[in-house]
């Protein structure tokens, strides 16, 4: 496949990565054909391929680069860190200047425990749960991600409001055998099965925006559901906020849409483009995790003095300027979009939140799992490799989100346009 760059010295760095590395890539999603271009550094809202290709990137790091990238105070005072050591095993300062700032902006956070990624923070969060309430099953949203654990990578097996069976070889379906799967903004659906199993059911997991199967919101009025159903029968309810923890608001989609969850997860921006997870909850709930509950969880890497100092120099530049800037290019980029598809008779449906978007090719609303599996990924794949030739790189996913940071702005959002159209062009 020829995508009309020159990516020679990318095509051999794949080709001796494929010799060392699982299909050359270390992460599933990095992977596209015929392969992908090799990042030699990047740059504000750039990234600079080792062919001396030049992208804008919309990708983000899957998120975290809120600031754009090589942020300058980020960068001094992790530098400043490195010169005072890289781990201790041993509490630090920041680690709880880090922690007051959780507590200060997310509504639900009351006590912190940082992990090493949103993996670590939603597997620790459900052990909790069923730690505090004694009881197995678990209810997530079909589609929604929470990490690459066990007990989450399930998918729907012959109707939604089914057990899940596992959605990856090496899953026992033993291990799957207490998730309950229900479709995203349907009710009726989580109301029953609430009511059939509601004596098992130690958690509600969901994503208050899914960002990993394209951008999907809720419903008006649906968080507040989950809420109130979920309190009505003493079930903990997890905010899965690894990606919108701090992107919609300085507090999360829970400050955005006034939901407030009993446990919260979060990652990606908090790190400041460094590893890191947290857990946060109401006091009397993190209360029950080791070492002053039975509730186990620990890690060599748990506050890792590199990762929280770049977290606190990151939320300490979130100002209302950076959510006013970071929504504006977003929303002007993804109207756009919409504009360009509906001129051209092009089935399409575009979700936006905030500073994240992403085009479905299809008909209708795209509300749920099911009605985004019907999007039409040819189109998008071309989609895709046309915006990359302009030199615009969105995630090379159909069901992966696209992010704004504070440096998309002017100049940049302008040739963005300019590629879109170009590409809607050539459907015709």
């Amino acid at each position: 496949m020829d995508i009309g760059l020159n990516l020679s010295k990318s095509k051999e760095l794949f080709e001796e990565a494929k010799k060392y590395l699982v299909k050359g890539v270390n992460s599933p999603v990095r992977y596209f054909r015929p392969h992908p271009f090799f990042v030699d550094y990047a740059k504000d809202c750039y990234l600079f391929d080792v062919d001396g290709n030049r992208y804008i990137d919309y990708c983000l790091a899957y998120g975290p680069m809120v600031l754009g990238h090589g942020n300058s105070y980020v960068i001094k005072k992790v530098m400043e860190q490195l010169e005072r050591g890289t781990l201790y095993g041993c509490p630090t300062e920041k680690e709880i200047i880090l922690a007051k700032e959780i507590v200060k902006r997310v509504p639900s956070a009351e006590i912190v425990r940082f992990v090493n990624s949103g993996t670590e923070a939603t597997m620790s969060a459900i052990r909790l749960a069923r730690g505090i309430t004694g009881r197995k099953k678990i209810v997530k949203f079909d589609g929604a991600y929470h990490g690459a654990h066990d007990y989450v990578l399930v998918k729907s097996g012959s109707g939604a409001l089914t057990h899940g069976v596992p959605n990856s070889p090496g899953i026992p379906e033993e291990t799957t055998r207490n998730t309950i799967l229900v479709p995203l903004n349907d009710e009726d659906a989580l109301r029953k099965v609430i009511k059939e199993n509601k004596d098992e059911i130690s958690c509600v997991i969901m994503e208050p925006v899914m960002g990993n199967i394209g951008c999907i919101p809720p419903k008006d009025g649906y968080l507040e559901f989950v809420r109130e159903i979920t309190e009505e029968w003493d079930i903990l309810l997890i905010f899965d906020e690894v990606i919108t923890g701090f992107r919609l608001a300085p507090g999360g989609a829970q400050e955005y849409y006034g939901v407030i969850p009993d446990l919260t997860t979060l990652g990606k921006i908090l790190g400041g483009g460094f590893p890191i997870g947290a857990l946060v909850g109401r006091e009397d709930l993190m209360e029950h995790l080791s070492p002053s509950g039975p509730v186990y969880q620990a890690g060599t890497f748990n506050g890792n003095p590199i990762s929280i100092t770049a977290g606190i120099a990151t939320l300490e530049q979130l100002d209302e300027d950076f959510y006013r800037k970071t929504f504006r290019s977003a929303e002007k980029i993804y109207k756009f979009i919409g504009e360009c598809a509906e001129k051209r008779n092009i089935p399409h449906c575009v979700n936006g939140v905030g500073s994240m978007f992403q085009i479905y090719f299809t008909d209708g609303q795209v509300l749920d799992y099911e009605s985004a599996k019907r999007s039409n990924i040819e189109m998008f794949n071309r989609y895709f490799y046309g915006l990359l030739k302009r030199g615009v790189f969105i995630p090379p996913s159909q069901f992966e989100c696209c992010f704004t940071s504070v440096k998309h702005e002017g100049e940049v959002i302008e040739e963005t346009l300019r590629a879109i159209e170009e590409v809607f062009k050539k459907f015709q």
